[in-house]
């Protein structure tokens, strides 16, 4: 039995509104995985978040933490959805705190995590917790198929990635956490990963039987960060 570590993006659970349809495959798909191995989810905050810290910004001055709890609050609503359709098989609450030692004696198949601190998002709760139980891997679900080397949005001549290092990704992403930054994995759980030596995979979560090879341990689309 091994353990994967998923992030779970928020883009996923809530792009504009709640996926139901992309909840009711990825339960499917988790639950048969889940019977002969164990999984730790880790939720972002997607949708929730932004329209959350958007109100507050357009309201009054707000300081970059207060923006962050704000995420970390929307994190927690999606992380008590995702646990509370995944049954008897997931943990029976949600873990707030990804260093907490408890976690290695929860019996059930499935944890579900959300954001902890300020200061990063859901993606360095990820690796914390990959540091805690003792995984060397995570699955970053998120809403792209590769990293590229700038930003496809812009640049036409942008180009996919399909292995790179975590020196060369911080050199595309930045080294700052900035609240509500949309970035495929956050500078600051990137140069956490790069010191533990975690490797990363970068995936667009929309295409579950993608997601479902790489679980297998077969042939994918996505970027390794190693």
């Amino acid at each position: 039995m091994k353990t994967i570590i998923i992030s779970l993006g928020g883009s996923l659970i809530v792009p504009n509104q709640i996926d139901i349809d992309f909840l009711k495959r990825f339960r499917g798909l988790i639950l048969q995985f889940a019977k002969n191995n164990r999984i730790a989810i880790i939720c972002g905050g997607g949708k929730t978040c932004r329209i959350y810290q958007d109100a507050a910004k357009e309201i009054a001055s707000i300081s970059d933490e207060d923006l962050d709890w704000i995420g970390i609050k929307a994190t927690r609503i999606n992380a008590e959805l995702v646990r509370s359709i995944l049954g008897k098989d997931a943990s029976n609450e949600v873990i707030n705190d990804p260093e907490d030692k408890n976690i290695r004696n929860i019996k059930n198949k499935i944890i579900i995590g959300a954001g902890y601190l300020p200061g990063h998002s859901s993606d360095m709760d990820a690796v914390l917790l990959a540091k805690n139980i003792g995984a060397d891997e995570i699955i970053n679900m998120t809403n792209i198929d590769y990293v590229y080397d700038k930003d496809p949005r812009k640049f036409k001549d942008a180009k996919q990635l399909k292995n790179i290092s975590w020196k060369e990704f911080i050199k595309i992403i930045g080294d700052k956490w900035i609240p509500g930054k949309n970035t495929p994995f956050d500078p600051v759980a990137a140069k956490e990963a790069m010191k533990l030596k975690i490797k990363v995979i970068i995936l667009n979560g929309n295409d579950l039987e993608n997601f479902r090879r790489c679980l297998d341990g077969k042939g994918f689309r996505g970027t390794v960060i190693v």
